[in-house]
């Protein structure tokens, strides 16, 4: 159960407090196993980015990937108001 707790964070990004409820475990223990899971992880992988690190790059790069969503579906809303404007034809 350990490493599945260990997994669901640093794989699939979920926070301590989702995989205590998921598991029915305390998210201090979840924790207490990241915690340990970073220190044998640093131990063995000297300059490897920790746990942590990644899990924080995660998070940015989820939001920068939301915010390109967002200047993406903009982008479609005005190329198709302009494309009305300059070929009126295409008006409905």
């Amino acid at each position: 159960m350990k490493a599945e707790a260990v997994r669901m964070i640093t794989r699939e990004g979920l926070t301590q407090s989702e995989v205590g409820k998921k598991l029915g475990i305390p998210k201090g223990t979840v924790g207490n196993w990241l915690s340990k899971y970073e220190s044998e992880d640093e131990a063995t992988m000297p300059g490897a980015p920790t746990v942590r690190e990644l899990l924080a790059e995660n998070s940015k790069l989820r939001k920068e990937l939301a915010e390109a969503k967002m200047k993406e579906e903009i982008l479609k809303k005005a190329t198709a108001y302009f494309a009305k404007e300059s070929f009126p034809s295409m008006r409905s």
